[in-house]
């Protein structure tokens, strides 16, 4: 692995305990939610990883974030071994490696007006008070495609792209390297989805942004990744440059998820479908 990659993970290993008893519990089994995986993503790239719903792909994304602790394995932010930190020592990281989640219900706090919600991560830093967040904030929300007029506003004033574009604008307050999208479309209709992936794709070319970008649909992670990763059963089977993984697929499972996205044009489904039958 070289310098210029921005994001390194090697063999890493998240494990879950089985336990069973009444007085006493013992491990009987244990569940292989990430099972050795490894990847690199140069500074101002994409990695899109996909795979279906527990694979393991949110359980890797939460361990490159030290939010839950890795079993075993290597995982160095610019160079620096992060595997293991205290949450003291990764206090000062945490502004550099910022995550926009699913939900873009759950995700923010029903209680909270938009302007703290988005100003909270620049106030715990100490980055920015008074007037200057304000300004801040409301800058934040006209770049991610709101009105800065929405800083007083509650969450359940918005739609769902316009609560995930405000969930974007968290994630961006704090100038991250390393933003990871945990399927930050799959909750939204198509037409929005289409919104989200062109203003990510608008943002990391303005501000030279690093994505680990989850998805389950390998047809929206081929638009906006530079490389694919396809994850299945905690283990990656397939990795390449996105037209490599998605024209020219080694791996069964890949396959299996390329023939999942749907055709517009009715003939040419009607040929792939023919020729996944004659395949089988």
């Amino acid at each position: 692995m070289t310098t210029e990659n921005l994001l390194e993970v090697e063999d890493l290993v998240k494990h879950f305990p089985i336990k069973r008893g009444i007085l006493i519990d013992r491990e009987v089994d244990q569940v292989r939610a990430v099972d050795g995986i490894s990847f690199s993503i140069p500074r101002g790239q994409t990695l899109g990883l996909v795979g279906e719903s527990g694979s393991g792909k949110s359980t890797a994304c939460r361990a490159v974030l030290q939010l839950i602790k890795p079993t075993s394995g290597s995982i160095r932010f610019e160079g620096q071994e992060i595997a293991g930190l205290s949450r003291r020592r990764m206090r000062p990281l945490r502004r550099e490696m910022q995550m926009i989640f699913q939900d873009p219900y759950a995700s923010l706090n029903p209680r909270k007006r938009i302007g703290q919600i988005v100003g909270d991560p620049l106030k715990r830093q100490g980055i920015a008070s008074g007037s200057d967040l304000r300004k801040r904030v409301q800058e934040l929300l006209v770049r991610v495609g709101l009105a800065s007029e929405h800083y007083n506003r509650f969450p359940h004033e918005f739609s769902g792209g316009q609560r995930q574009r405000i969930g974007i604008a968290r994630a961006l307050a704090l100038q991250p390297k390393l933003v990871i999208a945990d399927e930050p479309v799959s909750a939204l209709d198509v037409s929005i989805q289409a919104q989200i992936i062109n203003l990510l794709d608008d943002l990391q070319d303005e501000f030279g942004l690093t994505y680990l970008f989850v998805a389950h649909d390998i047809g929206v992670v081929r638009h906006i990744s530079d490389q694919i990763a396809v994850m299945h059963n905690g283990k990656i089977v397939e990795h390449g440059s996105a037209d490599q993984v998605c024209e020219r697929p080694q791996d069964d499972y890949t396959k299996k998820l390329l023939s999942a996205v749907p055709i517009p044009d009715p003939r040419e489904s009607r040929v792939r479908r023919q020729g996944s039958t004659a395949t089988s």
